[in-house]
């Protein structure tokens, strides 16, 4: 899951989100993060986080996914995914939301300015993309995804090609977005039981 599933997985919680948006920015454990600049409903969002990448990376659909990419991009092919599932959420967001991704991916980018004092100086470039380039939107369409790839290939340290996968999800589409489809309202139904 990459930043859209995680924050809509957060659901109407605003501490949820920005937590959970943190998530992959903050290291250490959980009880030792109250000492920090963190509130407790951020902390929450940051397991959230953490429970959320836990049970994708260990559910049986998700490994059916990343291992069709395996051959290609060994240790990066979770990373693809996350990408390509965010993809089909973006595309398919009416189905799991009354309001549309447009709208939803404005609030989102409002509450991160509202609450932009809680949000690392080290994000602070990376959000500013974010919203100039409505990354929750543009993931709606290859060239978006193709996009975020090639930026995460660029801060890998090795060589991963993971900025041609978008190559896959046109071959193999059907198959990732049954899997997608099987897998999202179970994640839903998890999250909802432990966290909202």
């Amino acid at each position: 899951m990459n930043f859209l599933a995680h924050t809509y997985l957060s659901g109407e919680n605003d501490d949820l989100k920005i937590g959970n948006f943190l998530g992959d920015f903050v290291k250490g454990r959980l009880n030792k993060l109250s000492q920090n600049q963190y509130t407790e409903g951020i902390i929450k969002g940051i397991a959230l986080h953490r429970e959320i990448d836990y049970f994708t990376d260990n559910h049986p659909i998700v490994k059916k996914s990343i291992d069709r990419l395996q051959p290609k991009y060994h240790k990066f092919s979770g990373i693809v995914i996350d990408m390509f599932y965010d993809h089909i959420l973006a595309k398919n967001f009416h189905l799991y939301s009354q309001i549309s991704l447009e709208n939803y991916s404005q609030n989102f980018y409002q509450l991160l300015e509202i609450r932009k004092k809680e949000i690392p100086e080290a994000m602070e470039r990376m959000v500013k993309s974010m919203v100039k380039r409505n990354w929750f939107l543009s993931y709606a369409g290859y060239e978006g995804i193709e996009w975020s790839l090639q930026g995460i290939s660029k801060r890998l340290s090795f060589k991963s090609g993971i900025e041609n996968a978008v190559e896959e999800l046109r071959n193999d589409y059907d198959l990732y977005e049954a899997e997608f489809n099987q897998f999202f309202p179970e994640i839903i139904k998890h999250c909802q039981l432990h966290y909202h």
